[in-house]
């Protein structure tokens, strides 16, 4: 059984992740929102997203979720129109994650999915093509969902979690190097220091600190992957006072030292 205090590190990846919620009730959060999730409900999440589920205790969560890496599906598209990945995009872009799908596309998700479930089992001749080819399939459909939409929706949805909670998170989505300590942000949010760690706690499953070094770390391998910036300048800028710090959470979070994630990212 995984802890919750053993989570974080398996949802701070890089893979990108495709949840579809079968049957049951519970609250997702993810990256700095909750989302209440119900039947139907498809959550879209690229890598390096904080996610974490909370479930309901008298009506538990049946859901099926598909994980890739991004250059499985990356491929160079036959003209700039049309991307496989581009609903993860947006969900980035706009920071909304979750789709309510049609009943049509309810019935291609669950049929993709059962799919994808019995190549994986059955290991026959070309399953990973096969695979790729229903991912793709399936993200096809979705990607044509999303365009068709095309609207905004709020996030933040009414009844989950207090004001001043959402608050506090956007603020360290902003600057996650800020110094974010617990009685500054409390007092910011005027309320006590132990009732701001017990809510964070039970609405984030994190503490703060594990919060904000996930947030950290995720700006780390952005700059990591798309600046040559010294490693010691990254740590600064994400708000590390020494280099050795940064390379003790950085690789706590990622099994890797930031220098070999650097490597590892340029070889992909």
């Amino acid at each position: 059984m995984k802890r919750q205090t053993n989570e974080l590190p398996d949802h701070l990846h890089d893979r990108y992740e495709l949840v579809y919620i079968h049957q049951g009730k519970g609250v997702f959060f993810i990256d700095n929102a909750w989302y209440e999730k119900k039947q139907g409900d498809l959550f879209i999440i690229p890598g390096n997203t904080i996610h974490h589920s909370l479930p309901h205790n008298e009506d538990p969560i049946v859901s099926s979720a598909l994980y890739f890496a991004p250059t499985l599906l990356a491929m160079d598209p036959i003209d700039d129109s049309y991307r496989s990945l581009l609903c993860f995009d947006l969900a980035r872009q706009k920071g909304i994650y979750r789709i309510e799908l049609t009943e049509p596309l309810r019935v291609v998700a669950e049929t993709a999915l059962e799919q994808i479930h019995t190549e994986l089992k059955e290991h026959r001749l070309g399953y990973h093509e096969a695979v790729k080819l229903l991912s793709c399939q399936l993200l096809l459909q979705i990607n044509r969902h999303v365009q068709s939409v095309r609207r905004r929706e709020d996030p933040l949805e009414p009844g989950v979690g207090p004001l001043w909670m959402r608050q506090v998170l956007r603020d360290i989505d902003e600057h996650p190097e800020h110094e974010n300590s617990l009685a500054r942000l409390a007092d910011k949010a005027n309320v006590s220091a132990p009732h701001f760690s017990r809510v964070f706690r039970q609405l984030t499953t994190m503490n703060l600190t594990q919060y904000v070094n996930a947030k950290r770390i995720i700006r780390a391998k952005e700059l990591l992957i798309r600046t040559d910036q010294k490693i010691t300048d990254i740590a600064e800028q994400c708000g590390y006072e020494t280099v050795t710090h940064f390379h003790r959470v950085f690789k706590a979070l990622t099994g890797v030292t930031p220098h070999k994630y650097r490597q590892n990212q340029s070889r992909i």
